[in-house]
């Protein structure tokens, strides 16, 4: 068994969280500098350089302040279940064993004709799925070219599928998205995670950071006093995964 199906093992078996691998997959592959790009189909890791002669730009991480539960417990779990039920529902007839495989128009289509009156959330799963893969196709070429105007719109663009139709985002979140999309130079926003609650980011002009780190501390506590002092603006950076140490150290 491989380390990263042990780390899900552990999650799914041991702690009851419905956990897929992508995590621990970013975790084991994660290089300096660069963005790991997995692809699920034929399990292959990759690396696309952060901003190819880009221009200067931050990721930020938008502390909430709040505590997360485990995936256990959240609304990941619920949409889980729900895109799990849709896919058993749609496999006879449109053959699919997951909602990802549905992958271009003409079923994605005949699937909400059919169903968007009679189980019209499972339709919003599906659709935020279908335009998810197709962002991402969008964004992978973006990071590529070190077009990062068009990584950013579609980090924003994902963040509100995800928050109208996935559903899987919270109040705190999505007022670190407001406050940050008010910021001239940041590019977009999005909550991260599970959802419900922890952190949102953003992709930010380097020269604009300051001034999103203000807008926060100005904005944030006024609406959610009760994390005034726990929330947090973080400059990130991409570091190497999982290492092995020196066995003298």
């Amino acid at each position: 068994m491989s380390l990263r199906t042990d780390a899900q093992a552990i999650e799914n078996d041991y702690i009851g969280s419905p956990c897929g691998q992508l995590d621990q997959i970013m975790i084991l592959f994660a290089k300096e500098g660069m963005g790991t790009h997995y692809n699920p189909r034929d399990r292959s890791v990759s690396y696309v350089p952060l901003g190819n002669e880009a221009e200067d730009f931050r990721i930020v991480g938008l502390d909430t302040g709040t505590v997360r539960p485990g995936l256990e417990k959240s609304t990941y779990r619920i949409r889980r279940a729900e895109c799990d039920e849709f896919s058993e529902l749609l496999g006879p007839e449109f053959g699919v064993s997951c909602l990802a495989d549905v992958r271009s128009r003409e079923p994605y289509d005949r699937i909400l004709d059919r169903y968007e009156n009679t189980h019209p959330d499972h339709c919003d799963r599906l659709t935020y799925i279908f335009h998810a893969q197709q962002r991402f196709a969008t964004m992978l070429a973006a990071w590529k070219a070190g077009d990062v105007e068009t990584v950013g719109r579609v980090f924003r663009e994902d963040g509100i599928g995800l928050r109208d139709e996935y559903k899987i985002s919270g109040p705190e979140l999505e007022t670190m998205c407001d406050i940050a999309r008010t910021v001239p130079g940041v590019l977009g926003e999005r909550m991260l995670g599970g959802g419900d609650k922890g952190a949102a980011g953003a992709l930010v002009r380097a020269e604009s950071v300051e001034t999103l780190e203000k807008a926060v501390q100005t904005g944030y506590p006024r609406c959610h006093p009760a994390f005034a002092d726990a929330h947090a603006v973080h400059v990130c950076r991409v570091v190497d995964g999982i290492t092995t140490l020196d066995e003298k150290l």
